[in-house]
């Protein structure tokens, strides 16, 4: 695809526009000294400052024409004909970091999904801790220690995936169902884990500017959309932030949750399909020009 100034200046507005919404509040808050549970989780959590966030891409396969002087100086790119284009070689060094993210997200999109974890990894993390041990102390909770404890107690802990688990309390990590760790993460993940869904950012993040700016901003709103839910559902009292609980100790909480998270792996479905597209262009690119150039594909 070749873009023309006016073409790609308008795409690039056009993404400002999006991401400003989520990004102003966020430098806002950062200079009152206040904090969003989700929103600004999504900036902490995930190491990517609000300005990467609002530097547009085009994506691998596309040539930018006109005055590109800001992309040479922003670095990913080489010229290419009469314009820019992303620069391949940057993938040279991150082989083996691509391959592994491929055979996680195709391995995620093909398994059944698991939706009956009813949002407990919160839990977990605050399982029989005293109140000044809690992560997040700065939030208070909506239930007492002892009905987290029975809840959890009762419900029983299903999480398959390691950046949830890692976070367990000691005491709750026996109690879950499986051991994730990070060699079996490929194998564990699937598709109704809201973390699973909500790492897609994270990924396409990962691989800038070989992914496109608009996946990128689908990725983020889905993972807002996923940590609402994650925080809707958490022991915490969020309600200053306009989050109405989901009682998940009661059955209608669970099922209100489990209907929720069904709907949010639907969304998530062709974002990891185009994810996974565009990285494999992008891993198909890069193995023909190292057979071009007489090195194998998988040669570092």
């Amino acid at each position: 695809m070749i873009l023309s100034q006016a073409q790609w200046r308008t795409l690039e507005q056009r993404h400002a526009e999006r991401v400003e919404p989520w990004i102003t509040p966020r430098l806002q808050r950062r200079l009152r000294g206040r904090k969003h549970p989700v929103d600004d989780f999504l900036f902490e959590y995930y190491p990517y400052s609000p300005a990467r966030l609002a530097t547009w891409h085009p994506g691998h396969g596309v040539t930018l024409l006109g005055d590109t002087s800001q992309f040479r100086f922003r670095g990913g790119y080489v010229e290419h004909e009469d314009g820019i284009i992303v620069d391949l070689s940057a993938l040279d060094s991150r082989q083996d970091r691509l391959d592994l993210v491929l055979r996680l997200l195709a391995g995620t999109q093909q398994r059944p999904p698991m939706v009956n974890c009813f949002g407990l990894h919160e839990w977990a993390m605050v399982y029989r801790l005293e109140p000044d041990q809690i992560r997040h102390a700065d939030q208070p909770l909506r239930l007492s220690p002892e009905a987290i404890a029975e809840t959890v107690d009762g419900l029983g802990l299903r999480c398959t995936h390691i950046d949830a688990f890692r976070f367990f309390t000691p005491q709750a990590m026996p109690r879950n169902s499986i051991i994730p760790t990070r060699a079996t993460q490929p194998d564990l993940e699937q598709p109704g884990c809201l973390h699973a869904n909500m790492d897609l950012y994270k990924y396409a993040m990962w691989f800038q500017p070989f992914v496109g700016s608009d996946l990128v901003a689908d990725c983020f709103e889905l993972a807002r959309a996923a940590r609402d839910l994650d925080m809707r559902a958490s022991p915490y009292d969020c309600t200053e932030f306009g989050l109405a609980p989901i009682a998940v100790e009661t059955p209608a909480g669970r099922a209100e949750y489990a209907a929720a998270q069904r709907n949010l792996m639907l969304q998530a479905r062709p974002l990891r399909a185009g994810l996974v597209a565009a990285l494999a262009r992008s891993r198909a690119a890069l193995g023909g020009r190292a057979a071009t150039s007489g090195r194998h594909p998988g040669d570092c």
